[in-house]
């Protein structure tokens, strides 16, 4: 299944709906989405239209305040509020770093730096989404490539959920198959030069996996996480999101013999 919406300047723009959780229930389509830079739509296009179909009445924002001012942010429109949160703290430039740089281990620490640094700014992620939910209202969430702040950000909504691990690591891999595009990006915003990073825009399972295994030692699970890291009480957060955005279970139907 290809969860990518396609857009013309958008490349990695997909719906969380359709997951299956560990007790037989399913993500509800259509009301979270994931995606690289919102600052990349303009009024008056066909994408920007698009966009508008979704019904989204919520955007958050993750990148840093000098990422927006240098490449712009989506326009303002009453049909939705917009939120910065910057939840990275620590900056560093993937494109520059050593060709032979590992980035299963490299990303998955810049995570937990972020996970650790950006305490507040996801606990009001986390709340912005819960009130998006309860009030039946899409939401959508984005970085710059909608790779790795976004990633950690889906992790922890989509545990909370109940979606298995597996599934999680699954949906934080198909950033793969925009990578060509978000690389073509960024060569033509550098003068067609390429990043020294081999793994400049791919998004590998190990990344991911390294990631939650560390938040698994360090406070037990994502619910962990939330209560220690955050103050929130993850069964209240997990509750509120899993009745506003999980289907309901089907029942199996009856045997027509009996």
């Amino acid at each position: 299944m290809d969860r990518h919406i396609p857009f013309e300047a958008l490349h990695n723009f997909r719906d969380l709906g359709a997951y299956p959780t560990t007790d037989g229930h399913r993500v509800r389509p259509g009301r979270l989405y994931r995606t690289d830079s919102l600052g990349k739509l303009s009024e008056g296009t066909a994408d920007w239209s698009r966009f508008r179909s979704l019904g989204i009445g919520t955007v958050i924002d993750l990148r840093y305040p000098w990422e927006i001012e240098n490449n712009g942010r989506i326009p303002d429109h009453p049909s939705f509020t917009y939120h910065n949160l910057s939840i990275e703290h620590r900056p560093y430039n993937q494109a520059a770093l050593a060709p032979d740089v590992d980035p299963g281990p490299y990303l998955a620490e810049r995570y937990m730096e972020v996970a650790q640094d950006g305490t507040k700014e996801i606990r009001s992620a986390l709340e912005l989404v819960a009130k998006a939910a309860e009030s039946n209202t899409p939401l959508a969430f984005h970085c710059a490539s909608g790779k790795d702040r976004t990633g950690l950000l889906a992790a922890l909504v989509l545990g909370l959920l109940g979606v298995p691990e597996p599934t999680i690591i699954e949906d934080f891999t198909l950033t793969e198959r925009a990578a060509p595009a978000l690389l073509a990006d960024w060569k033509l915003r550098n003068n067609g030069r390429a990043p020294t990073w081999l793994g400049f825009g791919r998004a590998p399972a190990a990344a991911l996996r390294l990631f939650l295994a560390d938040l698994t030692s360090r406070y037990g699970s994502i619910e962990g996480y939330v209560s220690e890291a955050l103050s929130l009480d993850p069964r209240a957060l997990s509750t509120a999101l899993r009745s506003a955005l999980l289907e309901k279970r089907r029942e199996r139907p009856r045997n027509s013999q009996e």
